[in-house]
Parts: structure tokens; C-alpha cells; sequence
């Protein structure tokens, strides 16, 4: 599944959600939970399910961001747009694995009643909003082949701590959270899953964004969500590999195809080995 873009999109704003049915954006993020006032939630849901009841999708994914395990409304939320089988549910304030494990018995239990196909609906958790999150990281590999990747938010966690903002005046980030975003990368590659990087929310400074993007690409994130759908393109932009890097992809992989018993390799005068292969296929991946 390749999610290099993921645009948010209010689930009670069903017009907004068709007009980015039109975007670039590789996904979709049906938003119930902060786009969404309370007294909407209940719209909102059924809102979402029609929409994907009648949506033409092709290639692109449609999530759901359902509300948080402790909210009272997830059972409610999934029990509505499940049956409308959405490709994934973006799982907010996640705690771990033994979570995922949790909302993945949900998934299971109403994608049966509902005949979908076992296992077709994907888990992607936002992994770093609450302080117990930050000690699990870990641990999501192995629990679910639900799992297609982990992202992370700057925007709870510094509310959940008492903390002021997550960001110094020039846009970056302070060190608590830019420790929040390294362990998601991590947490992510531990996993074997896609990393993703968080939203950018000045979403009228592109020039900003492009900078934030290509950081982001050159860390090892492999996409990034967005909150406005001026800024897919960019962020479309700033992950697809170049074709010369495709070009040399390519030719590791033949090298190492012609001689499969070697550890390392000459090209182009320099020494390649196992970990240029690894990056290799992975680049070749995000084409």
C-alpha cells in the first residue's frame, strides 16, 4: 500500500471529502475525531459510511480516523463505517502493541459480521500522543499484519504534558518531540512498516513545507499526512524518488543478482554491500 500522501478531511463535510476524491493525495483520512465537533459525532459517522458506500475510489485508499479506545464512541464509530469497508482505520492516541492487538479484535469481529474478507481493513496508529505511547514504540511488530505503518502528531502530546507548544519560532521542533518523531521512525523500521511523517500545519508557507518534506524524505520517512490539499502535491513531490535514484537502485539490485554470493561489490568505483541493497529495494518500493 503506498501512503507517500495522506490528506485529513472532515468527516461531517461530505462535499469536502468528494472534492478530494480529485487530489493526488495516495489516501484519505476521513476524519471523527478533531475535525469533528461532538455534537456532530453521530452525523459525522454516517456521513463517512454513505461516502464510501457511493465513493468511486481506483486506486486511492480511503481511511478512517475513528475515535480513541477510551472516547466511548470507537465502538460506535467502527460498527458504522466498517460495513461500508473502508481500506484502513487511522488509530489516534494508540498505546502499543497490546492496543493495536485490542483494535484489531474490533475490526475482526465486525469485518466477520459484516462478510468482508478477513483482514482486508488496515490499522495505521498515530503513535506518540499520550506520554505512555512514547515507552511503546516498540512494540507493534508481530501483533498484526494489519499494520501498514506508524505516524506520529505534535499537537496532544504537549497538552497531555502540561508543555506550552512542541515547536521553537522558526517551525522546528523542541527536543521532546523531536525525540517523539525519531522513535516513530524507528518504532516503524522495528516493525517493518511505513513511517509517516506528521502534518505541517502552516499550510500556506509551501516554500516551509517543501523544507519540512524533504527533511523529512532524507530521516527515512517514506510519506507524509497533510491538512490542506494545496499541500499533496508538494509532499507527492518531495517523496517520489528521482529517476536517477531508480537508475542506481536498480543496477545494486542487478549487481548483487549477478553475483549472488558476494557481501560486496564494486560500482561505479565505490564499495556497495547488504545495507545499499536494503535501501535499494526500498527506494525501488516508493516508485
Amino acid at each position: 500500500m503506498n501512503l507517500r500522501s495522506l490528506l485529513f478531511v472532515p468527516g461531517d463535510r461530505p462535499e469536502r471529502m468528494a472534492k478530494a476524491m480529485g487530489t493526488a493525495a495516495r489516501a484519505l483520512i476521513l476524519d471523527l475525531e478533531d475535525a469533528v465537533a461532538h455534537a456532530r459525532k453521530v452525523d459525522a459517522r454516517n456521513m463517512v459510511a454513505e461516502f464510501l458506500g457511493t465513493a468511486k475510489r481506483g486506486p486511492k485508499k480511503l481511511f478512517v480516523r475513528v475515535n480513541p479506545l477510551d472516547s466511548g464512541l470507537t465502538d460506535d464509530d467502527l460498527a458504522t463505517v466498517i460495513p461500508a469497508a473502508p481500506d484502513g482505520i487511522v488509530f489516534p492516541k494508540a498505546e502499543g502493541g497490546a492496543a493495536l492487538a485490542e483494535l484489531e479484535q474490533r475490526i475482526a469481529r465486525l469485518e466477520a459480521q459484516a462478510g468482508l474478507p478477513p483482514g482486508q481493513i488496515a490499522i495505521l496508529p498515530i503513535a506518540t500522543e499520550t506520554p505512555a505511547a512514547m515507552f511503546l514504540l516498540g512494540s507493534y511488530g508481530g501483533v498484526t499484519d494489519r499494520l501498514v505503518g506508524l505516524t506520529w502528531g505534535a499537537e496532544d502530546l504537549p497538552a497531555a504534558i502540561g508543555a506550552s507548544g512542541s515547536r521553537e519560532a522558526d517551525g522546528s521542533f523542541t527536543p521532546p518531540y523531536e525525540i517523539a518523531r525519531a522513535l516513530t521512525l524507528f518504532g516503524a523500521a522495528a516493525a517493518d512498516v511505513a513511517p509517516i511523517e506528521t502534518v505541517f500545519p502552516n499550510f500556506r508557507d509551501l516554500d516551509a513545507l517543501a523544507a519540512y518534506a524533504a527533511r523529512g524524505r532524507r530521516d527515512g520517512f517514506t510519506g507524509m499526512m497533510a491538512i490542506h490539499p494545496a499541500q499533496v502535491d508538494i509532499i507527492e513531490a518531495a517523496f517520489a524518488p528521482s529517476e536517477e535514484e531508480l537508475a542506481f537502485a536498480r543496477r545494486v539490485v542487478a549487481a548483487f543478482a549477478e553475483n549472488p554470493g558476494s557481501g560486496a561489490l564494486q560500482l561505479d568505483g565505490k564499495m556497495i554491500d547488504f545495507p545499499h541493497l536494503k535501501q535499494a529495494r526500498r527506494v525501488l518500493e516508493m516508485d
